[in-house]
């Protein structure tokens, strides 16, 4: 019984030191720092040599990829892989080395008192950023025209994802309350293990959506997850008695770190003070600023283009009508004129943003409504093609222009097109399934 305590100990010792520098690796604490004007250079003092190791490991040991595609859209990228092997190999060998060198040490209360501080914060900031992203519903938006208009079958599963949540603003804010929820009690230290427990079932359901819909975060979410199940794994002893044994428990005292000198007992309270001013109103003021800037954006019509989907019933190119085919995938079907300036064509074109079947443009006529340019992106300084734009009547338009080699004559009649899922239908009683 002796040698199996012993060997718990020595293993709980081991794993601590992997996870004391694993945790300070992946959540480098100073990139809180980072959020101060002055400081924004800080955090690049860990990243930039951890990225060169990056490089380095992958070329001479991992070969996880011959060319790293850097994190962007993707947190999942070969890049994401080559980091997350490199952030074990160093906790890995660095725990090895600690044990070595420390074989006789039996515990370490500071730095564990430090590292479930480093890890409860990091998660705190974190779910706040993501959580008050959902409250002003910001995060998935609701679908588009250009998207209301793409056939079910022609999604990717993270953007049917995507729309799914999009769609319904409630299940979205829901979702943000309770990631905002979390923030907040681990914040606090008498509610921390509330906050690690609720924290475990939003990234494990967040987790599960990026597993299930093949969403390129999953490396992010499940280091999420990982990080919520340490916490609670530190009161482990606590919870077992509570729960299962039917036990009495005494307080936690994982975070009551007693400071004794007037200057600690302040610094706690500016670096919290400081912490929440960073982390949730900076956040919250620059979101709400950026959701006002967003909805009125995105209800912008631009006269004289009326928002909708229209029916391309001539389409004359280079001199030849080409008649309307299904299997004719280069001639336009249908244009959609979005708000904003957005919009996109049913046909195959690669000199726009190819997206789930459709091309898709930014558009903007001119003053006099005389011409109408399409641009590959909104910022373009020059457009691909300007079209001569006759209105002869309401819901009709005529274009002329010439696209890149190709003189085009386009007749587009607005459609009635109406999607029902724009509706958002809620009913208490269903009488049959829709």
């Amino acid at each position: 019984m002796q040698k199996d305590s012993h060997l718990r100990t020595q293993f709980g010792l081991i794993s601590f030191r992997f996870a004391f520098i694993y945790y300070l690796i992946y959540f480098n604490p100073l990139s809180i720092l980072g959020g101060i004007p002055f400081l924004t250079w800080l955090p690049a003092l860990i990243t930039i040599p951890l990225d060169a190791l990056v490089y380095f490991l992958n070329d001479h040991l991992l070969q996880i990829r011959p060319t790293l595609v850097p994190m962007g859209g993707s947190g999942d990228t070969s890049f994401g892989w080559a980091q997350l092997c490199t952030y074990l190999i160093l906790a890995a060998v660095g725990a090895l080395i600690w044990t070595i060198f420390d074989r006789k040490k039996t515990a370490y209360p500071v730095l564990h008192y430090w590292l479930c501080l480093i890890v409860r914060y990091s998660l705190a900031g974190i779910a706040f950023s993501y959580g008050i992203l959902k409250v002003f519903a910001m995060q998935m938006y609701f679908p588009n025209l250009s998207q209301l208009a793409t056939p079910l079958g022609d999604y990717l599963p993270m953007r049917f994802s995507w729309m799914f949540i999009g769609y319904s603003e409630p299940y979205q804010i829901f979702s943000g309350v309770a990631e905002v929820t979390v923030a907040l009690l681990l914040i606090w230290r008498r509610t921390a293990l509330l906050g690690a427990l609720l924290a475990i079932g939003v990234f494990a359901n967040v987790a599960m959506l990026n597993l299930s819909y093949d969403i390129p975060v999953k490396i992010y979410s499940l280091n999420l997850l990982i990080a919520s199940i340490f916490l609670v794994w530190q009161e482990k002893d606590r919870l077992i008695a509570f729960f299962i044994q039917n036990k009495a428990v005494l307080p936690s005292s994982l975070f009551e770190k007693r400071f004794e000198e007037t200057w600690q007992k302040t610094g706690r309270f500016v670096l919290k003070a400081f912490f929440i001013l960073m982390s949730f109103g900076f956040t919250t003021y620059n979101y709400y600023n950026y959701f006002v800037q967003y909805h009125a954006e995105n209800s912008r019509t631009l006269e004289p283009i009326k928002p909708g989907m229209y029916h391309v019933e001539l389409f004359v190119k280079n001199g030849d009508t080409i008649p309307e085919s299904l299997a004719d995938s280069l001639r336009w079907r249908d244009v959609i004129f979005d708000y904003n300036g957005a919009g996109s064509i049913s046909a195959n074109d690669s000199s726009l943003r190819m997206r789930y079947g459709r091309a898709h443009f930014n558009y903007k006529p001119d003053s006099l409504g005389s011409q109408l340019e399409w641009r590959l992106m909104g910022w373009d300084s020059l457009p691909l093609v300007t079209f001569d734009m006759v209105i002869p009547e309401e819901g009709r338009m005529v274009l002329k222009g010439k696209k890149s080699e190709d003189s085009l004559h386009v007749v587009l009649k607005k459609l009635n097109r109406h999607f029902p899922l724009t509706e958002r239908q809620f009913h208490w009683i269903s009488e049959s399934n829709r």
